[in-house]
């Protein structure tokens, strides 16, 4: 399945007239079951387009209005437009009672008292959620969403050429991937690595594994934390692979699109999602039985690289009427029948790592699944939205740094723009 995840631009600056509309405690008034259970009542959900398979749709469907007796309308939406969309209709007397929300957008709907706690769900059915997914789900140490799925990344590559270089066993840690990059440059014809210079969710992914954190707090507010030693390790890391590659240092793999590159069949291998095989594979059909996955080598053999979680949560409109009937609904939908079906069918990440054997066959996601426990996000606040306006200044970042200047001068080259995003003062 193809995820169109986007970034949460701008969301915190649309988000303002939220408040007005509920507390973020379930404060609309609850449209409680009668004797015949939720019988005539309808309940909304926004799902995104791409989450939800046709089946799982129709499964959840049936069993939800079997168990309670209430009907389900689950409404599509479009990523393009989709903040300004959910800012409104969180602000309006007759929101969707549940919706799908990026995890990085979470905070910044949670802060405006458009979200209802979810506590009580947590103690119920979360107790084996997944740490690392959960935490984007939480605002203020309070349950704001329950974690739905995420998605992260892993190395593609062309099976015929690292066959063509000696390879015979995948590599385990770091610096033997490194090594057999370094083979293929010296024993076959291909580019080793295509790594564009802003492949930056990538970067994000090298600084959780050093356990460095983008921001920092300065008094009251949060200001850049690209001076890091911890950040510049990670940046020194993407530079030694970026300098294997002929990818440009000041364009992202978007630009052009990686899976296309990748696609002429000269390249070793790509950093990407799982999906971008597919685009490569509609380029050049021939390809696809060259194509293979594994999980991003982290410095042991024991522990994966660290890797950015994208995905989505599952959230409550604080002034939906029909708060006990969502969370019926959550209840269905989170399950481990619905969340593994959810894995087997759209090949993402669910919620509970005892969940994860739904996804073999399918080895795009598990060649990502071992690395999703010990990943991360970009900073969890309501002020980060800004940052990845362009131009984003950890890109701009990264190209100085691969242009030759050092990790701490290329910080403060960005600093003064990356604090004025944060304060929102744009």
């Amino acid at each position: 399945m193809k995820r169109r995840l986007i970034a949460a631009i701008g969301v915190a600056g649309m988000l303002v007239s939220i408040a007005a509309c509920g507390s973020g405690d379930g404060g609309g008034k609850d449209e409680k079951a009668g004797a015949d259970g939720y019988k005539g009542q309808t309940l909304t959900v926004w799902a995104m387009d791409g989450s939800t398979p046709d089946t799982w749709q129709k499964d959840v469907t049936a069993a939800f209005e079997k168990k309670t007796g209430a009907k389900l309308k689950i409404e599509i939406q479009q990523w393009n437009g989709i903040q300004q969309k959910l800012t409104t209709a969180l602000s309006e007397q007759n929101p969707p009672d549940v919706f799908e929300v990026g995890n990085t957008q979470t905070p910044a709907y949670a802060k405006t008292g458009g979200l209802a706690d979810l506590g009580d769900l947590k103690s119920t059915i979360g107790a084996d959620w997944a740490e690392s997914m959960n935490k984007s789900a939480v605002s203020d140490g309070k349950q704001y969403a329950a974690p739905w799925f995420v998605v992260n990344r892993v190395v593609i590559y062309n099976k015929k050429i690292w066959a063509d270089a000696g390879i015979k066993d995948l590599p385990k840690t770091r610096d033997e991937f490194y090594k057999d990059l370094q083979a293929i440059g010296k024993k076959t014809d291909a580019e080793p690595i295509y790594l564009p210079g802003q492949n930056w969710y990538h970067f994000v992914g090298l600084t959780i594994g050093e356990g460095a954190e983008l921001v920092k707090k300065d008094g009251g507010t949060y200001v850049s934390n690209l001076a890091d030693p911890k950040v510049a390790a990670a940046m020194e890391t993407y530079k030694k692979f970026q300098a294997l590659s002929k990818a440009p240092k000041d364009k992202d793999e978007a630009t052009p699109q990686q899976a296309e590159v990748f696609a002429k069949g000269k390249t070793g291998a790509f950093i990407g999602m799982g999906w971008e095989s597919a685009l490569a594979i509609k380029a050049n059909p021939k390809i696809e039985k060259e194509i293979g996955y594994f999980t991003i080598p982290g410095a042991t053999a024991d522990k994966p690289e660290g890797v950015f979680l994208g995905g989505s949560n599952l959230a409550v409109a604080a002034g939906s009427k029909k708060q006990g009937l969502a969370k019926e609904f959550l209840k269905l939908a989170l399950s481990d029948k619905f969340e593994g079906e959810l894995a087997k069918e759209g090949g993402v990440i669910p919620n509970k790592e005892a969940l994860q054997s739904n996804l073999k066959g399918n080895a795009a996601a598990e060649a990502a699944a071992p690395a999703a426990a010990g990943g991360g996000t970009t900073p969890l606040i309501p002020e980060w939205a800004p940052v990845e306006n362009a131009p984003n200044p950890i890109k701009t970042y990264m190209t100085a740094v691969l242009k030759g200047k050092s990790p701490a001068a290329a910080a403060k080259q960005v600093e003064a723009e990356f604090d004025k995003r944060l304060s929102q003062k744009q």
